[in-house]
């Protein structure tokens, strides 16, 4: 039997190895420009860097992905194309591509290249995933957060492209690739920015005991002093109401964590578990990783008497932000 892959996050090379050697078949990284959606200051890799990292995880028997998953604008495409061009000569193992025409050159000009349809297309329903595998030939796609495991379960047995699902991370309370709120604020768009906060944006005022943090002089959050706060995004914001109180208007913080269901994406025929956080630390990746991995290994030890280890759910809890953890749409909408 084929195990389910598991993907992981990579932000930089350190990263990458301690991702490998916690037990990752897969690590998914970009290059550090505005072709990904992680694109932060000090974060990603140079085409050099990348190519080291993809030598040690095939050393190791390991793949790389990379992720050119933003939208170019105008004539900026060139940028996109270059990305292609060198994940394709730095030997990588996939691209995840989500933008239609940065697929139709890839497809064009590397007729054997391996793509994978980025969660930033939105393509939720298997005549979107089929019409992708028709015209541009991918071999898997990346299904955005918005889907139960019966539905995923559905879209496996009308399609032959594999499906790879999240199962730890951030969650985004938008259809991935669709969000525009940083536009209002800042003018910068994490479709072709790449990043929803960027951090040229971003101040941390310490007036007293308590710290505004802001985006672009927009109030995401005022903490007291014994009060912590998620990465400062616009979703994420508890704004003050017009009556002085404070309150998440969109989305309190909390994280994505569905290992308890693993077994059920397993028999969903789900083909690999991705894990978000290329922005997080290499400590992050390397616990994440290696739980994950514990949790399938041991699922396929022994299907039938499989038990979820509260240990594995404390060593994964303690890594994320916010203080509320939730399976998503994954058991009902």
């Amino acid at each position: 039997m084929k195990k389910i892959e598991i993907v992981s996050p990579a932000g930089n090379l350190a990263s990458l190895r301690v991702a490998v050697d916690n037990g990752a078949d897969v690590v998914y990284a970009s290059f550090n420009d505005a072709t990904n959606a992680r694109n932060f200051e000090g974060l990603n890799f140079t085409y050099e860097t990348l190519v080291r990292g993809i030598e040690y995880a095939h050393i190791k028997g390991k793949k790389v992905y990379i992720a050119i998953n933003t939208f170019p604008q105008m004539d900026s495409y060139p940028q996109w194309f270059s990305a292609v061009d060198k994940a394709v000569d730095a030997d990588v193992d996939a691209v995840i591509i989500g933008n239609i025409g940065i697929m139709k050159y890839a497809r064009e000009t590397y007729p054997d290249i391996n793509i994978h349809l980025s969660v930033q297309a939105s393509a939720s329903n298997y005549e979107s995933i089929n019409f992708y595998k028709r015209e541009f030939g991918i071999k898997r796609v990346v299904l955005p957060r918005v889907l139960t495991i019966d539905e995923m379960k559905m879209i496996k047995e009308r399609t032959d492209v594999e499906i790879e699902v999240f199962v730890l991370g951030g969650l985004c309370i938008n259809i991935e690739g669709r969000c525009y709120l940083s536009s209002f604020i800042t003018g910068s768009s994490t479709n072709t920015d790449g990043a929803c906060s960027p951090s040229r944006f971003v101040r941390f005022i310490n007036e007293g005991e308590r710290m505004k943090i802001t985006l672009n002089d927009t109030v995401l959050n005022d903490l007291g002093p014994a009060e912590t706060s998620p990465y400062p995004t616009s979703c994420k914001g508890r704004y003050v109401r017009p009556d002085g109180r404070k309150e998440y208007i969109m989305e309190e913080p909390e994280s994505l964590n569905v290992i308890e269901l693993i077994p059920r994406l397993i028999d969903a025929g789900v083909d690999a578990l991705k894990i978000e956080g290329r922005q997080r630390t290499k400590a992050y990746v390397g616990t994440v990783t290696s739980v994950v991995r514990e949790v399938v290994d041991s699922y396929y030890r022994n299907p039938q008497d499989f038990v979820m280890k509260q240990e594995w759910l404390d060593r994964t809890n303690a890594n994320f932000e916010g203080g509320k953890l939730t399976f998503g749409c994954y058991l009902e909408k």
